[in-house]
């Protein structure tokens, strides 16, 4: 039993002795350290620490589709080949072709449903190239209500008289933003515009036929803007117009658009649009015809509402 009590006695001795050396250790009452931040992944690393919301402002490229329901107004008019003999006075067949309203004169289509596509890249933050590619075909079939002169060839009062009118754009545009922002971008640049006529009249089953094609490269001013309105909404909008002259060539063009559009997903969006078109062609405007040669006159405007879905990245 004594030594039990002594084994006893040493233990509490012990503990005493242990107790007060950690009473007379200091306390640190410092900050406590922080915890050590955890490793980032390769891919979360790689991230942009950019909040920039996906928008026209923002895109590096776009191709647009629209669905383009239009009304359509055209003038034309087509005079006799210059002779190399001048008759005086003039045969029938040498005086000015009869100016022609297309919708109301050739039974063409006054109201159009036509697709179209467009591409835009950005090439770094502040250039764009924008591509846009316009065709528009049309037929007529009617009897004609009066003589029409379109040409070399006469049509008489009563003749049945079929009309194809083919029109084709292709635009090339560059713009520099001059102004950008998170949530705007406008800016100005030049545009380039290749424009394909052709035209061609005739009586069924005869050989009462005439035609007329034409290529011709136009040059635009342009400008652009872009503003986001929220996260998912935006308004785009943009115009181009020059007269070009040269030689015997005068030409005339105008493009207009703005849109409303709402972006559903972060790379596509849906809206709707109105788009203004309008083309003028005419030759020995302002200099005397020479021999060979057929003055004609082509004025077509094209403007109405669109619907359009657009993919971007």
């Amino acid at each position: 039993m004594r030594l039990g009590l002594i084994i006893l006695l040493c233990l509490l001795n012990t503990g005493c002795a242990l107790w007060r050396r950690d009473r007379e250790e200091p306390v640190e009452n410092g900050p406590r350290q922080e915890k050590a931040e955890p490793v980032l992944k390769p891919s979360e690393a790689l991230k942009p620490k950019s909040l920039e919301l996906a928008s026209p402002v923002s895109d590096l490229f776009y191709v647009r589709l629209t669905a383009y329901s239009a009304g359509v107004e055209t003038f034309m008019r087509l005079d006799p080949t210059i002779p190399p003999v001048i008759f005086i006075p003039p045969p029938p067949n040498q005086l000015p072709g009869t100016p022609l309203v297309g919708e109301d004169d050739l039974g063409l289509d006054d109201q159009i449903e036509q697709a179209r596509i467009e591409f835009d890249f950005r090439m770094g933050e502040r250039n764009h190239l924008r591509v846009d590619y316009f065709k528009l075909n049309r037929f007529g079939d009617v009897l004609a209500d009066e003589p029409i002169g379109f040409g070399d060839e006469d049509f008489d009062t009563g003749d049945n008289i079929r009309t194809k009118l083919d029109w084709r754009v292709l635009s090339l545009t560059y713009t520099y933003s001059l102004f950008r922002s998170e949530r705007f971008e406008a800016g100005a640049g030049l545009g380039l515009h290749v424009i394909e006529a052709k035209a061609e009249l005739g009586e069924p089953g005869t050989l009462n036929s005439e035609q007329f094609s034409e290529v011709a490269p136009f040059a635009t001013i342009a400008a652009t803007g872009a503003y986001r309105i929220s996260k998912r909404w935006a308004i785009t909008a943009r115009g181009q117009t020059f007269e070009y002259s040269q030689d015997d060539l005068l030409g005339r063009l105008s493009d207009f658009h703005v849109d409303i559009q709402y972006r559903w997903r972060k790379n596509m969006a849906v809206g709707i649009g109105y788009t203004s078109l309008r083309y003028e062609l005419e030759l020995d405007a302002d200099q005397p015809p020479e021999v060979g040669e057929q003055p004609a006159f082509f004025d077509m405007s094209v403007e109405g509402p669109e619907l359009f879905f657009r993919a971007s990245f």
